[in-house]
């Protein structure tokens, strides 16, 4: 065991670096960027900018640096200038990037014209780096500062001030879709072809096939819209408390902030996470316990006189879940990292609808942050699945 978990160490190391530099590669290379607005306001001449406010900018981004010398400066925080030995600096003059570029005004075929970069009129050098802001690194678990969503503030701040939210959401939905997916597959297969299989199964098909928005929707409309409307009893269209104490039919007052004031909010979007869940996962268990209760144990079994409860439980269930751990377990990122639609849907502060903010005003520290956090959780989760495997099933080992 000892061997195996060292190996996986470093295979761990290797696959960290691969998700974060890839990670690092899909934001770099994708179009728009911190600077799109400043380039649209250039080309149209509105509140143009001196070379001394682009070449600012630039710095404050970073982007006056190779890409190969950003990627390390975010991955582990190096270099932070010239390699200091002794009294010398070696490097110094090294060139890492371009402080000013150099543009030329272009007419374009359609007779319009576009500020085009041709080239580079002013080396950044790696004694410029003194002084400059950097993290530790994210390999570190520093992320930086936020660009626009908390301006200057440390990622990290940032994205635990959204754990608690996403763990209520996410956790609460996964428990209830486990405790009730694992008892319908289980029913649904011992009872096959029977009417509640039928049921099942067809409910089961349409939960899977429906977007998760579409039941957000739903529920929304049935619960929260029309009961509103009519004065009855609702529940909170969004968010995750409320401003101020509110009066409500049924219950009376509510206090903003309360215990009961984020469980009343957080119950339609832990009912359409769990209706998604409970869709797939049921069909997961029937089908699995299908195959197990074909097996010769199980007739073998069947065959000495046993209960068949002790049948169904202790040796069907077990083997059964042997292929769920991974299913289960694969969804720990998905714990921690939100669920982007649901949130958008019910305006949740989770770190999914954090993400998708923070890509659409370009704060990439943020989701870069949330990127690789949830890479390192996949990579860990499908760990602990491997050690798992071998509580489920004595008979694995990683001799």
């Amino acid at each position: 065991m000892t061997a195996f978990l060292i190996r996986r160490f470093f295979q761990m190391i290797i696959v960290i670096f691969c998700s974060a530099l890839a990670c690092y590669a899909l934001l770099t290379l994708s179009p728009g960027g911190p600077m799109s607005l400043f380039q649209q306001r250039q080309n149209d001449g509105r509140n143009r900018l001196t070379p001394e406010d682009i070449q600012r900018i630039r710095a404050r981004f970073e982007l006056d640096l190779y890409t190969p010398i950003r990627f390390s400066r975010w991955f582990v925080g190096f270099p932070r200038g010239p390699i200091q030995i002794g009294n010398s600096e070696l490097f110094a003059n090294t060139p890492i990037g371009c402080a000013v570029e150099k543009q030329e005004l272009v007419v374009l075929p359609d007779l319009t014209m576009e500020v085009q970069t041709t080239g580079c009129e002013t080396y950044t050098y790696l004694r410029d780096l003194e002084g400059r802001y950097t993290a530790r690194g994210v390999f570190f678990f520093d992320f930086g500062r936020s660009w626009v969503v908390l301006r200057d503030r440390p990622v990290m701040n940032v994205i635990i001030s959204r754990v608690p939210p996403t763990l209520i959401l996410t956790g609460t939905a996964t428990l209830l879709a486990l405790m009730i997916a694992v008892p319908l597959g289980i029913y649904a297969s011992v009872r096959q072809y029977s009417v509640f299989d039928y049921a099942t199964t067809g409910l089961a098909f349409f939960g899977s096939s429906m977007p998760t928005f579409f039941f957000g929707i739903i529920l929304l409309i049935l619960f929260a819209i029309i009961p509103y409307q009519r004065g009855w009893f609702y529940f909170p269209p969004g968010s995750f408390e409320l401003s101020k104490d509110t009066v409500v039919p049924l219950i009376g007052t509510v206090k903003a902030g309360s215990a009961f004031d984020n469980f009343w909010h957080a119950v339609l979007p832990v009912v359409t996470l769990t209706i998604i869940s409970v869709a797939g996962w049921s069909r997961y268990i029937r089908g699995q316990m299908l195959e197990v209760l074909r097996q010769d144990y199980v007739r073998t079994a069947r065959a000495k006189g046993l209960r068949e409860r002790i049948v169904i439980v202790k040796h069907a269930l077990r083997n059964a879940l042997i292929p769920f751990i991974t299913l289960v377990v694969g969804i720990i990122p998905g714990i921690i990292g939100g669920a982007p639609v649901t949130e958008a849907t019910f305006s949740w502060p989770g770190l999914g609808g954090l993400f998708l903010y923070a890509l659409g005003v370009y704060d990439y520290p943020i989701a870069m942050a949330i990127l690789y956090i949830l890479a390192v959780l996949v990579v860990v989760s499908t760990l602990v699945a491997d050690l798992l495997y071998t509580v489920v099933d004595p008979r694995i080992s990683f001799k």
